[in-house]
């Protein structure tokens, strides 16, 4: 089947790239598609502001191009504060060595060039499943 042709399949999906540019959304994106990343997070702000996934939709992720990759389905949301965050949620995310660690360190980061970043900010964390590789 043809990509349009599965694009087709969801016509209300969102689309979006992962991170904050084309190598990050290339990075993050590879962590999907080798099965590595089952989960993401975002501020709670930047959650509000832009499209709002819920349980049961189905997003279509771009590359660092902006092309469709992949289809994935939210299986769960939850409201955390980013200094309650678990290894197990960290480890979700599957990046780096999948340490709560190296999560802080990166999502610190992340949300800093963001402008949002604080230890007890409010992140909306999203368990997902790829359900098309296009």
């Amino acid at each position: 089947m043809s990509k349009q042709a599965i694009l087709a399949n969801y016509p209300d999906a969102a689309r979006w790239a992962f991170g904050d540019g084309p190598a990050l959304a290339d990075e993050l994106l590879g962590l999907v598609l080798s099965g590595d990343k089952t989960a993401t997070c975002s501020s709670y702000a930047s959650y509000r502001r832009e499209q709002t996934p819920r349980i049961g939709d189905y997003s279509i992720v771009l590359d660092g191009r902006g092309e469709p990759a992949c289809v994935i389905r939210t299986l769960a949301l939850r409201l955390v504060r980013y200094d309650q965050v678990t290894a197990e949620m960290a480890a979700k995310e599957g990046e780096g060595d999948k340490s709560l660690a190296f999560w802080r360190e990166g999502h610190q980061a992340f949300f800093t060039r963001e402008g949002s970043f604080a230890p007890d900010m409010w992140l909306v964390f999203e368990e997902f499943e790829r359900v098309e590789t296009l």
